[in-house]
């Protein structure tokens, strides 16, 4: 059955043009022609083969992390890539890797964060990768909280340098990736002490391991962590554990790009508006936005693809069984998560505009959207990444009993995925944050200070407050306007409801945590309704090609009525809608499976990924599924032998009642 395409059947039911599709959804025709041409590079050179991952021991599999690397490195310089094929090709190679902290946030941080002196100095040595870098925030004691954390950096005037110094057991560096074994550079973030004052956290550039020999230097201890959840996924990173014992470094070694500290000692603010430092962070968060809706897409590839090739009951007089993806509980599952995926990928796309909008204001002065920005990223980091990890594990229950195996690749991918709930901001605490900032922006519409960006509709909170649905058909859910406004009321009136609940606390802080699962909730409806816009400005774009835009507008009806469907609760209690209101989009969202279902395969196409990329039996673009499940099997290091190791000296006494000359 080789080069057999079983689900041909399914792509020739497609209303649409699924190459215009793959444009649509890679932003561009120049990103589409630049990401096919790197994953085909990448999928078809052995040196990157990955099927193997699972069954190697961990010092296997990162020695196995440290090849791939080295060859991925050396292709760049081969092939002569630019900075975003490269970053392209690690990404494709598809494995976590020391190189992801080096390129995605110690070159960030001094780019962001180092004088001009400090970048002409480091980047270059980066870039070429004479060193390698890492980014240690994170503590023992301390994550969430930066301001709480205890590793000091102490000014010594004496000699112009910095003590770094982890004072107790809880101040250890840890999770750093590629700190464990690797990376012979760190982005230390450590409590500035100077003349006996507390500065509070700054970055500061820190040599971890000699250039000769790769040891540690002297009063630093380092060293990796251990095993961490799932087969391979992110046990190929040397995520580390760091402790200084007052270790010093030069004082043009903190990054001085917002404030220094003088050969005397003083500590000065520079001229540089300390706000740049959040373009930083607004960059990072809109990047784990669009992995996101990669990692979404491919577990919801996988599952699409298998449920139409996996048939199970209702055949009838001896004919073939019902595909699975026929049955209404299997498309109520998984097409509302294939509408996600598009989804995340269309506000990822507006993120990375408003990166560059944000970015360009701080430059000249401009910091009147910053704080809307920094809760925007902040909630919609949160959002996607609780969104995408439920999904992953969702899409492997769909799946069935298959889904479990590793070859399935949807282990690996959610063992690999869920950390993004956790690092640059646990999503609770992120969601607090943008509750802190709806709160804030209520308080103050008063005072006549205009919401802006996302939170505009705040500054219509009267009419919000008074609108009612005129919904009298399950169709008029499909006009964009109308669930616009549903979806604005609800988060409005729960913003303003928790809003006047903690003003009646005589200390607000005392309001913030006793209302905190009400505040989360405020901040989690906020956050839909921007997804929901982003993705109706999407549909009011121009967009070619046949039956494209269509598929789209279902797409986005689902996930917006999926959503209305999940809260209904939220919806009825503010008064948003009525009881019929809500099962009139119940049964619109039931008509809107029926009509992605031709197309289902054809829009998981679109995400273009190859099989080395899926790394998925179930997710093959062929189908040929039952033929390599079998095949895997026997690849299994257990089958090398048919007898097991163990049988003679454990199980062959127990079978012959011979236990007392078992080896036990």
């Amino acid at each position: 059955m080789e080069g057999v395409d079983h689900l041909a059947f399914e792509r020739n039911k497609a209303e649409f043009d699924v190459n215009e599709m793959k444009i649509v959804w890679a932003g561009s025709r120049q990103e589409f022609e630049l990401s096919d041409r790197i994953s085909r590079l990448v999928a078809s050179d052995p040196a990157f083969r990955k099927d193997n991952r699972t069954s190697l021991d961990r010092k296997e599999l990162f020695k196995n992390t440290l090849r791939k690397t080295a060859y991925a490195w050396k292709r760049i310089i081969e092939l002569r890539l630019n900075e975003q094929e490269a970053s392209k090709l690690r990404s494709f190679v598809d494995e976590p890797a020391f190189t992801d902290l080096h390129w995605g946030m110690f070159v960030p941080a001094i780019k962001g964060q180092g004088t001009d002196e400090q970048q002409e100095k480091w980047l270059p040595l980066a870039y070429k990768m004479q060193i390698i870098g890492c980014y240690a925030q994170t503590e023992l004691g301390h994550g969430s909280n930066v301001q709480g954390l205890e590793t000091t950096a102490t000014f010594d005037p004496k000699t112009d340098e910095f003590i770094i110094h982890s004072p107790t057991l809880t101040s250890s560096k840890w999770w750093p990736g590629g700190l464990g074994k690797i990376s012979t550079h760190a982005i230390v973030y450590a409590r500035l002490i100077t003349e006996g004052q507390d500065q509070g956290v700054h970055g500061f550039i820190v040599q971890l391991r000699s250039l000769d020999d790769h040891l540690p230097l002297p009063g630093i201890t380092v060293g990796d962590i251990g095993m961490k959840f799932g087969n391979a996924a992110y046990n190929t990173m040397d995520n580390g554990v760091l402790r200084f014992d007052h270790v010093r470094i030069p004082r043009n070694q903190m990054l001085m790009r917002v404030s220094q500290v003088t050969r005397e000692g003083k500590y000065v603010q520079s001229n540089v508006p300390r706000q740049l430092i959040y373009g930083t962070m607004v960059y990072v968060r809109q990047a784990i936005v669009a992995d996101a809706s990669t990692a979404l897409s491919r577990a919801v590839c996988i599952a699409t693809r298998y449920s139409a090739v996996r048939r199970q009951f209702g055949s009838q007089k001896g004919g073939p069984e019902t595909q699975v993806i026929d049955y209404k509980t299997q498309q109520a599952r998984l097409f509302p998560l294939l509408a996600s995926a598009y989804a995340f990928r269309f506000v990822s796309e507006w993120l990375k505009w408003l990166y560059t909008d944000v970015t360009q204001r701080l430059q000249a002065n401009d910091f009147s959207t910053l704080p809307e920005a920094h809760a925007c990223t902040a909630g919609l980091k949160s959002l996607t990444t609780s969104a995408t990890a439920d999904g992953i594990e969702e899409c492997r229950k769909l799946c069935g009993g298959h889904g479990y195996l590793c070859s399935s690749g949807l282990p690996e991918l959610f063992a690999v995925y869920v950390p993004a709930c956790t690092y640059e901001g646990d999503n609770t605490v992120l969601l607090l944050q943008v509750a802190r900032y709806l709160v804030k922006t209520i308080s103050q519409l008063g005072s006549g200070k205009k919401p802006v960006g996302t939170t505009a509709y705040l500054g219509r909170v009267e009419q919000l407050m008074q609108y009612q649905s005129d919904v009298k058909r399950a169709e008029d859910w499909l006009k964009p306007n109308v669930v616009i406004e549903a979806f604005e009321a609800r988060a409005a009136r729960m913003s303003v409801a928790v809003a006047q609940n903690i003003s009646k606390f005589s200390n607000p802080e005392e309001g913030f945590q006793e209302l905190s699962v009400d505040l989360v909730e405020a901040a989690a409806a906020h956050c839909q309704l921007i997804v929901v816009s982003k993705f109706i400005e999407k549909l009011q774009q121009n967009i070619p090609g046949k039956g494209v835009k269509q598929q789209l507008e279902v797409l986005c009806s689902i996930y917006a009525l999926f959503l209305l469907h999940k809260h209904l609760g939220d919806f009825l209690s503010t008064g948003s809608i009525t009881e019929e209101q809500g099962s009139l989009a119940n049964e619109q969202l039931r008509s809107l499976y029926s009509q992605v279902r031709p197309n289902a395969i054809t829009l998981v196409d679109a995400f273009n990924y190859t099989d080395h990329l899926l790394g998925s039996v179930l997710g093959r673009y062929d189908g040929n599924v039952y033929p390599k499940l079998y095949e895997e099997a026997w690849k299994d290091p257990l089958n090398d032998s048919v007898v097991p190791d163990g049988f003679k000296e454990f199980v062959q006494p127990m079978l012959r009642q011979q236990l007392h000359n078992a080896r036990l």
